[in-house]
């Protein structure tokens, strides 16, 4: 992987927050390819429950400013970056006040959905790529971790399609079995159709189920890593239908060279 840039966007990244098949291989596939000389970037949204002082998160003034629109509101972005101790791999965090101050992550603290993580979803998919052409940094791979993250891969085949920066980057998309009960809002498709996203493209987001979501993923992705064992049956069916390149479950200990290999074979090949 030596000098190929990979930016990898997840919802959830070790040490900010608890360990997770997500979070977990979200900070050990970056660190691999450091090790291997390829360049990192990271991106993950700064929920309020992150402790800026302990993780020295500090604002990067040249890249926050830009508003966002999302479903017609202008909702500004602020951007801001730490150092993981020892690995020398920066961090880079999505921030907004309204959507991302409140002191938890994806739920309250009764275990429901935040009525508005259809549109975190959205301003963190925009924000990402928004900052990365703002560093002019043309990646090899993007890879894709966590269903807060799972717009990226449509947000970059269609509304940045005309984007130069991203022309040559493959898109990689990790499944896991990171369900949610529900749905997240029913009018989200109205407000992803907002962005000049054809309706054929989300119809299936008329019912914006964790399985669909990862669908749309799926669709607008060049490559697949099952990264949990144990998939529902739904999303495991709808992998191998897909006719696109498909790497298996392989726990932490044994990832890094099939990661690898799936890298330089499958995807940039």
């Amino acid at each position: 992987m030596k000098d190929k840039r990979i930016l990898y966007v997840s919802s959830e990244v070790v040490p900010y927050l608890p360990e997770t098949e997500i979070s977990s291989m979200s900070f050990e596939a970056p660190k691999m390819v450091n090790k291997q000389g390829g360049q990192i970037r990271i991106f993950m949204p700064r929920y309020g429950n992150i402790n800026e002082r302990r993780h020295q998160l500090h604002e990067v003034i040249r890249l926050s400013g830009i508003n966002l629109v999302i479903n017609d509101l202008d909702m500004p972005l602020i951007i801001k970056v730490a150092s993981i101790p020892k690995e020398r791999i920066q961090v880079y965090f999505i921030d907004n006040e309204e959507y991302f101050k409140r002191k938890a992550t994806l739920t309250d603290e009764d275990g429901k959905l935040f009525p508005d993580n259809d549109e975190r979803a959205i301003f963190f998919a925009k924000g990402v790529i928004e900052t990365v052409k703002k560093l002019n940094w043309a990646p090899d791979i993007i890879h894709v971790n966590g269903w807060l993250a799972s717009l990226l891969p449509l947000y970059l085949k269609e509304f940045y399609k005309n984007e130069p920066l991203f022309t040559e980057s493959k898109i990689v998309t990790s499944i896991y079995n990171q369900t949610f009960e529900g749905t997240l809002d029913k009018n989200m498709i109205n407000k992803v159709k907002f962005d000049n996203i054809e309706e054929e493209k989300v119809k299936i987001l008329e019912k914006p189920t964790y399985e669909n979501l990862m669908k749309v993923a799926i669709d607008n992705s060049d490559a697949l890593i099952k990264g949990s064992n144990d998939l529902p049956k739904e999303l495991n069916d709808y992998l191998d239908a897909s006719q696109k390149p498909v790497l298996g479950y392989f726990p932490l200990e044994d990832f890094a060279d099939q990661y690898t290999e799936f890298y330089n074979t499958k995807v940039l090949d």
